[in-house]
Order: structure tokens, then sequence, then C-alpha cells
């Protein structure tokens, strides 16, 4: 058995990046909202995935500071926290935020008066700084639970630090993909997800599947995070190892996940 490695120095630095994990109740159980990504995406094209992606260069602006609640003291994990709040906000239209001073979360008529911020953030055209500076917004790093941390493997040409947070999603907000990054969206079960993927139904990529099933441990929101809080956050960096009956993609066991490796499927000749 061997296991796979790229030179070092081919190896690209992986861009931080976050996922946030939205839960709610319901009568079918403890919920995940989850998209489905845009066929010409680069990245996971056609799959089932949790909102997020990468940091922008304005969620590391120092001036953003004073219009979070709790971030991190560390300046890329601060700025993960800043994407995360930032991505879901885009792409699904939940904004976890407060008016500055205040102890609750915006309501769902004042998320919507803020829906038409969506498209300027998302390219560029508005800063992030200037979005919560105008609206005197906080932003709700405190509302992130910090479940997961994965690292794209060194052999891949494009490569992620994602940080996976549990959120409860705000109850009186509408989460809904935006029909441009995202092309459908689903509130369910663990256990459909993960049924669906068994049975072909969705195209689960194995980070997300991974998490799936670590979620699936718990019934309820309050048992999910008031395990997560005890826990150790435990860096995943997957690799590959030629076995006599194939190639097959490895984690770690000390990250507490169900499975911690995969058959990797046969490529053409």
């Amino acid at each position: 058995m061997s296991e796979e490695k790229p030179a070092e120095n081919k190896a690209q630095e992986p861009i931080p990046s976050a996922t946030i994990v939205l839960l709610r109740e319901s009568t079918q159980g403890m919920q995940m909202f989850m998209v489905v990504r845009h066929h010409q995406i680069d990245f996971a094209s056609g799959a089932l995935v949790f909102p997020g992606g990468k940091a922008d260069p304005g969620d590391f602006d120092e001036a953003l500071i004073p219009f979070l609640t709790q971030p991190s003291a560390e300046k890329n994990q601060r700025a993960i926290q800043v994407s995360a709040i930032r991505e879901v906000f885009e792409e699904c239209g939940v904004l976890l935020a407060r008016k500055r001073g205040s102890g609750t979360l915006l309501s769902a008529d004042e998320v919507a008066a803020l829906q038409n911020a969506r498209e300027p953030l998302q390219s560029g055209e508005l800063a992030l700084l200037d979005f919560v500076s105008q609206h005197d917004l906080e932003l709700a790093c405190d509302e992130l639970v910090h479940f997961a941390h994965w690292i794209t493997p060194t052999m891949m040409p494009k490569r992620f630090d994602t940080h996976f947070y549990l959120v409860v999603a705000p109850p009186d907000q509408l989460a809904l993909h935006d029909g441009l990054e995202n092309v459908d969206s689903i509130w369910a079960t663990p256990a459909e997800v993960l049924d669906d993927a068994a049975a072909g139904r969705r195209t689960v990529i194995f980070p997300t599947l991974r998490n799936v099933e670590k979620l699936g441990q718990w019934d309820t929101i309050a048992s999910a995070l008031t395990a997560t809080r005890a826990s150790e956050v435990v860096p995943v960096l997957p690799w590959t190892e030629k076995r006599p009956d194939g190639t097959y993609l490895c984690i770690t066991p000390d990250a507490g996940y169900l499975v911690n490796e995969e058959k990797m499927p046969e490529r053409p000749a």
C-alpha cells in the first residue's frame, strides 16, 4: 500500500473559504439547507452542497472589526467568519446580522429591505464594509459554531482551506437559492440526503457526504450544537492510497467521522 503525494513545490496554496450549515427543526427532525451548484461552476458542478465560498479581499479588512460581534482574534479565521456570513446572504438571502447595539437578529422585513444588495455584493460593485456601515449593521459571528475544517488535497489544481459552521436558521427569514451559482435548494434531514446519495438521485461530493453523516449522529439542533461546542475541530487533509484492489481516498480517523476512506472510481483506460 502506498500513499500518493505530489512534489511539495507543486502544491498550490489553499484559498481560505467558508461553508455554512443552516439548521432548522421540523416534523421530520433536524433539517439542513442545501443548494445544487450550477453545472457551469468550476467546483462541485451539479452537486448538492452547503452554501459557502472563498474569502474575498474585503473580508480581511480590519475596518470591519467594529461591525462584527465576537469575531475570532486570528485574522484568517475572522475573515472566514465574515465570508461565511457574506456568502450565505449572497447565495441564499439569509443575513446573520443585527442593528448595531441590538441583541436580536434582523427581522424578515428588515432583511427583505436589504435583498437588493445581494448582487452588488456578489459582483464586487458594493464593498461589504460600505454595506454594513451604510445600514448600521453588526455581522453576527457569535452565531457561528465551528463544526469542521477541510483542506483540499495537495494533488488538486485548485485548493481550498474550508471551515464549516453550524448556524440555527433565523426562523422568520426565507432561505432560497440565488439562481446564479446555485440552481435549486432543499431543506432535508441528513438521512434523506444520505439515502438520495446512495440511490444515485443526488450527487454529493466526499467532504459534504462525510459532514452530512456526522450531523446524522444527532436528532436535534440542541444536541448537535452541544456536542460540537464540546469537541475539538481536527483539520482534515485527505490523501490517496494505492491498494491491490484500487485507489482509496482517506482521511484521519481522529476527526470523528463515521467513514474514513472511500474507494475511488476507476478511470477509463
